[in-house]
């Protein structure tokens, strides 16, 4: 049951955040230095797991 709760909590997070980006882009106040910062920095944790095999 605290499974349920925790995924519905992080469905409504990932809601809030996804209205909220959509929001940021009909206004265009995009930091695209923060959103590539974050695109590498999953890109790079996966290529480090892939590569050492730890993670």
């Amino acid at each position: 049951m605290i499974r349920f709760v925790v995924i519905a909590l992080l469905a409504i997070a990932a809601w809030v955040v996804a209205v909220r980006f959509i929001r940021a882009l009909k206004q265009r106040r995009i930091d695209w230095a923060g959103i590539a910062f974050i695109i590498c920095f999953v890109a790079l944790a996966f290529y480090l797991r892939h590569a050492t095999g730890m993670g």
